[in-house]
């Protein structure tokens, strides 16, 4: 897929691994500009991790990119650990980063579950942030979560099918509680397999156009491992976050700027999600993007996210 319409490919400036709270270990980088205004990139998932690609969605003269794996995922670690793995632990590891990197605000950046944990911290510090650029929103409501597990039948029956075969007839009645149990088994064999299974599912419903080499980077082991068995123990557990979800406390960060982009047939995370929230946050756009699904790579997103980054580059 020619990617002309992003900046060049760049190296880290810096790496580490900062110790956390329970045994976790993140790793996080920066590349860029060290005196540029400070961005902050929110992989999905959660637990699908960052990659090389994702610096290139801002302008590295500009920007001080700041990238990180969150607990359990990617190159943090221990990889796809559980313990005390929460959206409000998350919430204070980007807090623990924003101290160690002497960074007192920033850009937040974050697609899927990037964006609900960019709302999530940004409503916990609005003093933190600048502004908000988010991606195929998805706000951790039940109804998401089951959309996602049931509810893409519809759209793809071969990918669904293939999702639920990997279970027995018996475990199809609960396909959430049964993958969760495969996934913390302590076989490989029984948690990896789940693991790719889960993975390539939601790779094979994330872009408009089938896209190979989309689900073959998720069916790889080491994201699929954190991918799936993450996103599974906070699909049964409802994200973390409060009864009130994160539309009920909007409020908070209404002042702040935001840009929405959203795929017009965005699969994974419906377009009604961001229409919900453009209607609570009144100092946001939204931009459809009419030939696009889910991923942050489809051609009419990608561009969408540059310019919609641009747009924030002397907001302060």
């Amino acid at each position: 897929m020619p990617r002309g319409d992003l900046f060049p490919e760049i190296g880290p400036y810096e790496t580490g691994y900062l110790p956390l709270t329970d045994g976790h270990v993140m790793y996080w980088e920066q590349a860029g500009n060290p005196r540029g205004r400070p961005v902050l990139f929110l992989h999905g998932g959660p637990g699908a991790g960052a990659g090389a690609v994702h610096r290139r969605f801002f302008d590295p003269a500009h920007w001080r990119i700041v990238i990180f794996d969150q607990r359990g995922a990617g190159r943090s670690r221990p990889l796809g650990s559980l313990e005390a793995n929460t959206t409000s632990r998350l919430v204070e590891d980007i807090g623990r980063l924003q101290t160690y990197l002497a960074i007192d605000r920033w850009l937040l950046f974050g697609g899927s579950w990037g964006s609900t944990l960019a709302l999530a911290y940004a409503q916990a510090h609005p003093q933190n942030v600048v502004a908000l650029v988010l991606r195929g929103v998805f706000l951790g409501r039940r109804s998401e979560v089951d959309w996602f597990l049931h509810g893409l039948r519809a759209v793809f029956p071969d990918a669904h099918g293939a999702f639920a075969g990997h279970l027995t007839p018996e475990e199809r009645h609960d396909l959430l509680g049964s993958y969760l149990k495969r996934l913390t088994d302590a076989d490989p064999a029984v948690h990896m397999a789940a693991a790719r299974a889960w993975s390539i599912y939601e790779g094979s419903c994330s872009t408009l156009l089938p896209s190979p080499d989309t689900v073959s980077s998720f069916a790889q082991d080491r994201s699929a491992l954190g991918l799936a068995r993450i996103e599974a123990f906070y699909f049964a557990n409802d994200l973390f976050l409060p009864p009130e979800g994160l539309l009920g406390h909007m409020s908070r960060i209404a002042h702040l700027p935001g840009e929405i982009v959203q795929g017009r047939y965005d699969m994974v995370c419906p377009p009604v999600t961001a229409f919900e929230l453009a209607a609570h946050w009144p100092s946001a756009r939204l931009t459809l993007v009419p030939d696009a699904g889910h991923s942050a790579l489809e051609p009419g997103v990608r561009r969408a996210l540059v310019a919609a980054v641009e747009r924030f580059r002397n907001s302060r």
